[in-house]
């Protein structure tokens, strides 16, 4: 009997979502929920995309032979085959190019995870090739409050919960075009702690860098630092954070980190579908969520509006967006 030919087989694994599926998505995601999440083209976008990322993390998943979408491929199927939507397929190019706007503008929110000494900061890398690192961040839910959506992103890209750690007044906020980005301060997590991503396929490695080896390479050149790592969801907060350093100097610690600049990678996912491995230093006594409990929450610690417009951040951010 003939082998099958590696153009079938490869079609056989980039084959369509049946119509089945996609009305099971669309009733999922879309019919059954509340009226107010209807009321504008945005808000359904955003039901599309847990669709799309429901589809992604366990329908291709499960099912190999399905093709993996871009969210733009994904939104024209969902609009061609759910009736609720066809109506308004002519419109397709233009709602998509309004909630890629809408969403430059949905506040994000995050933390900036300091270790001991405040040398070290934690830093996720995105999943997809070429992604840049950033600190765990995310954009805030309809009427979350910033930290709230700030825990909830960090647990979710880390595993490790911040909640008892946080000081709603020890944060830099960051303006970035139209887009306004706010990262709490956290600090005095140990260098041993375990993290791991709760979410699949969005983070594909953790780890502890140096702050000053973040630095930018050159005043013009905002998008990678000296040690080469893509730094331009990292560069706009790095004034801010400084100076919040040197005005609230860390607790002494026994043991300074460690001189290396390539960072220290806590947790990496394989490159195969076998799932992702934690990289645990020996000895390691805390889990993921553990913590320190933080001593000092005294008032009159935000860096409030510091505001950092430069258009190659802005730029930056819009490639990584459409990467995404």
């Amino acid at each position: 009997m003939a082998a099958p030919s590696r153009s079938s087989s490869s079609t056989m694994r980039n084959l369509l979502p049946p119509q089945e599926l996609l009305d099971d998505l669309c009733s999922r995601f879309v019919l059954n929920v509340p009226k107010e999440d209807l009321e504008s083209f945005e808000r359904i976008l955003f039901l599309l995309e847990q669709a799309h990322w429901f589809y992604e993390d366990n329908s291709v998943e499960q099912n190999p032979s399905l093709k993996s979408l871009s969210f733009r491929e994904f939104t024209s199927l969902m609009f061609k085959s759910c009736a609720a939507l066809r109506p308004y397929i002519a419109h397709i190019d233009d709602i998509y190019k309004d909630f890629t706007s809408y969403k430059f503008r949905v506040p994000v929110t995050g933390a900036i995870i300091l270790d001991e000494s405040y040398d070290r900061c934690l830093l996720v890398k995105g999943w997809k090739s070429g992604a840049s690192w950033s600190f765990p961040r995310g954009k805030k839910s309809k009427d979350e409050e910033d930290h709230t959506c700030a825990v909830r992103e960090v647990l979710e890209e880390t595993g490790f919960d911040v909640s008892k750690l946080l000081n709603m007044d020890d944060y830099i906020e960051v303006v970035i075009g139209q887009q306004r980005v706010r990262l709490y301060i956290v600090t005095g997590v140990k260098e041993d702690t375990v993290f791991a991503p709760l979410t699949k396929k969005e983070i594909s490695e953790i780890s502890w860098h140096r702050i000053d080896e973040l630095q930018p390479a050159s005043d013009e050149v905002m998008s990678r630092g000296v040690n080469g790592l893509k730094l331009y969801m990292v560069a706009p907060f790095l004034l801010a954070l400084k100076s919040w350093i040197t005005a609230h100097p860390p607790p002494p610690v026994t043991q300074k980190s460690d001189g290396s600049s390539k960072g220290t990678s806590v947790w990496k996912a394989k490159s195969s579908s076998e799932g992702a491995t934690t990289v645990v230093p020996e000895n390691s006594l805390f889990q993921a969520g553990s913590g320190p409990q933080k001593v000092d929450n005294g008032p009159g610690k935000s860096f409030r509006n510091f505001r950092f417009d430069a258009a190659s951040i802005l730029q930056a951010m819009e490639a990584a967006f459409a990467a995404n």
